[in-house]
């Protein structure tokens, strides 16, 4: 069973045994997806969540933040401007964007809860970037993301707390009206089941 959930892993032979692996979030956030898919979710309810941990990350951040993170959120940003026209590997330097915002925060515990909500918002977009990729909708979308993620690496070096809180509530709640226009998926069981 704890092999099964990945916290150990059996070796055979002469020099085997069970070794104890690092707990994986993925292992958490595939539950926290089962149980929202149980109790009827909305995709709604989750891209809210996400705004909840997110929002106050980029707040501490700008407070917090070293010189190293943020050259890291500055080559974070170079690279996706460098990905602009290619729309999958553009989203996935765009989401990785969002969860250095929170890992750089250096909350553990929000970490974790985003990794959870995370997984499911990564597989949302992944599905509407296969609807939608290349579109004039998903390219003035993706510009616009883009220009909230130049803004907050701003505010972050300026050490405006509110101000990069206010800004990243406000990108989270456009990306949600964009991703959950797709009526298909309305619910975690739509996306996961």
């Amino acid at each position: 069973m704890l092999e099964s959930e990945s916290l150990i892993s059996i070796r055979r032979g002469a020099r085997g045994g069970a070794r104890v692996q690092l707990p994986d979030g993925n292992v958490a956030a595939s539950y926290a997806g089962l149980v929202l898919e149980y109790r009827g979710a909305t995709l709604q309810d989750v891209y809210d969540a996400r705004v909840l941990i997110e929002a106050p990350c980029a707040a501490l951040l700008a407070q917090r933040r070293t010189d190293q993170d943020l050259a890291r959120l500055r080559v974070a940003v170079t690279q996706a401007e460098r990905l602009m026209d290619d729309p999958q590997a553009f989203i996935r330097a765009h989401m990785e964007f969002h969860a250095l915002v929170v890992e750089l925060a250096g909350n553990e515990t929000m970490a974790v809860l985003n990794g959870m909500v995370r997984h499911i918002i990564e597989l949302a977009n992944w599905s509407h970037v296969d609807l939608d990729a290349g579109s004039a909708e998903n390219i003035r979308a993706n510009k616009r993301g883009f220009r909230a993620h130049v803004r907050l690496v701003g505010l972050v070096a300026a050490r405006q707390a509110e101000e990069a809180e206010a800004l990243w509530r406000l990108h989270l709640q456009e990306a949600e009206s964009y991703l959950l226009g797709n009526k298909s998926m309305t619910t975690v069981l739509d996306l996961l089941g």
